[in-house]
């Protein structure tokens, strides 16, 4: 192995910080890894000076060591152990850059470090409750049923016979994770025997098979809050599928969906709806009863109403959750053209637009208006 300077091998000062250590690293090892560069000697001739390097920079102590004695301190061919009897670091302390680069990493090999999880959290359960728009406004306490893993309660969760217990695994000494050398690389791979938990279980629970749960149909009592719309969401902690090996469950999320409603449409806390009325009402004005969710109301449609006029009856929408405020309905209307017309009233329609035409009085502001603008246009075509 060569005996470049360390820095000099990595791009680098003696100045130079651990992350500018392992960036360097980690640029080197992209560029003259092996397996990028086949059959290219000098690739791997600079690829290993690079990682000795880096095995003794990026240790606290052992640069300390290399910074003071040079190459002597930390080379054993060269009778140097360096301070506290330490030998140049193995392939296994840089794996962790390694991950960082190949997607890899060395967590959960061997030692106190490496133990398999004794549970895994269970999985997250969503539920789609559908809801009326009245539902959905003042709130309700519904009953839901799903299918749901829970603990087993006759092994209580360990998935052992009663009086037996799960024994740590032989092939991975309980890691969870075994590791295969190729080439340059110590590949990390779960467990074939224990698939990765650990222990295995020699008397299984007749109950659960040694699953440590089982499936059953759960029934909850939920609240829904009043005010809640389309696309919330109710988190119920605990209430999803029981964890394995005795982990802790995990959450139930009711997800809300409220119906279309054949009267009003929602938009946050106003509500809105389209009431028709007739021309004679339009015309000459009355009052009205409006649906409304707290019952009927008496709007006053004022005469000369236009369609599209929109009323606001506050206090008649909407309170949000975590709030105490309440919206409005805003209620458009429009005006229906009379239909069905027998010949009298025919006849009485035309003598009623003959009359109109025959006053001096405007009658149709915006239609004349927008006539006139019509007529301007094809004028100013025609210039």
């Amino acid at each position: 192995m060569s005996k470049r300077d360390y820095y000099e091998t990595l791009g680098l000062t003696r100045q130079a910080t651990p992350e500018d250590i392992k960036k360097a690293y980690r640029k080197m090892a992209m560029k003259f890894h092996p397996d990028r560069n086949p059959e290219d000697k000098d690739a791997e001739h600079k690829f290993k000076e690079a990682k000795e390097a880096y095995e003794i920079l990026s240790d606290q102590q052992k640069r300390a060591a290399y910074d003071q004695y040079g190459h002597a301190a930390v080379d054993p061919s060269m009778g140097g152990r360096g301070p506290g009897g330490f030998t140049a670091g193995g392939f296994d302390d840089i794996f962790d850059i390694f991950g960082d680069i190949f997607g890899g990493g060395r967590r959960g090999w061997g030692g106190s470090q490496g133990r398999a999880q004794a549970g895994q959290r269970g999985a997250d359960l969503r539920y789609n409750l559908e809801l009326t728009l009245e539902e959905a406004v003042t709130g309700k306490t519904v009953q839901i049923k799903f299918p749901n893993y829970v603990g087993c309660t006759t092994c209580h969760g360990s998935g052992a016979r009663a009086g037996s217990k799960p024994t740590t695994c032989t092939t991975c000494g309980g890691a969870g994770q075994v590791r295969m050398q190729q080439g340059f690389f110590t590949i990390q791979q779960t467990c074939p025997a224990c698939h990765g938990q650990g222990t295995v279980i020699a008397e299984p629970c007749p109950s659960c098979h040694g699953q440590g749960r089982v499936k059953e149909t759960k029934t909850l009592s939920v609240k829904i809050p009043p005010g809640v719309d389309e696309g919330d969401r109710i988190r119920l902690g605990g209430e999803g599928e029981a964890g394995t090996n005795g982990g802790p469950p995990g959450d139930l999320y009711v997800q809300i969906h409220v119906k279309e409603h054949a009267l009003f449409k929602r938009e946050d806390e106003n509500l809105f709806c389209e009431v028709p009325i007739s021309f004679f009402l339009a015309a000459l004005g009355g009052e009205l009863e409006i649906p409304t969710l707290d019952g009927r109301v008496k709007l006053q449609i004022p005469a000369e109403t236009q369609t599209g006029k929109t009323f606001r009856l506050r206090g008649k929408g909407v309170t949000l959750p975590r709030s105490t405020a309440r919206g409005d309905l805003l209620c458009r209307v429009v005006i229906e053209t009379p239909v069905n017309l027998n010949a009298e009233q025919k006849e009485l329609l035309r003598l009623f637009e003959k009359n109109c035409q025959e006053d001096k009085r405007d009658h149709s502001p915006r239609a004349n208006s927008w006539f006139s603008g019509v007529k301007r246009f094809f004028e100013n075509l025609g210039s």
